[in-house]
């Protein structure tokens, strides 16, 4: 969890209960879910979900794959 926070990650949250107990995410997170790769029922942005008693314990798995770009990727691209 900590890393999907750090991160700004998509996460999967292994436990329905848990999952369940979480606020509903926004109509911002669900716009930005719906560009993540391999999207599920209990995906949820890491750096959207607050801890609490609820959730305490909830255990999560990271995409095995991400569409996530930043400036790197770009090294050496000719500009326009």
């Amino acid at each position: 969890m900590d890393i999907a926070q750090a991160e700004d990650l998509e996460m999967e949250v292994d436990d329905p209960a848990k999952f369940d107990a979480m606020p509903e995410p926004s109509d911002d997170e669900n716009d930005m879910l719906d560009l993540a790769f391999g999207l599920t029922e209990t995906s949820r942005l890491g750096c959207q979900v607050k801890m609490s008693k609820e959730i305490d314990g909830v255990k999560v798995r990271l995409p095995s794959m991400t569409r996530n770009l930043q400036a790197a990727d770009f090294k050496g691209a000719k500009k326009s």
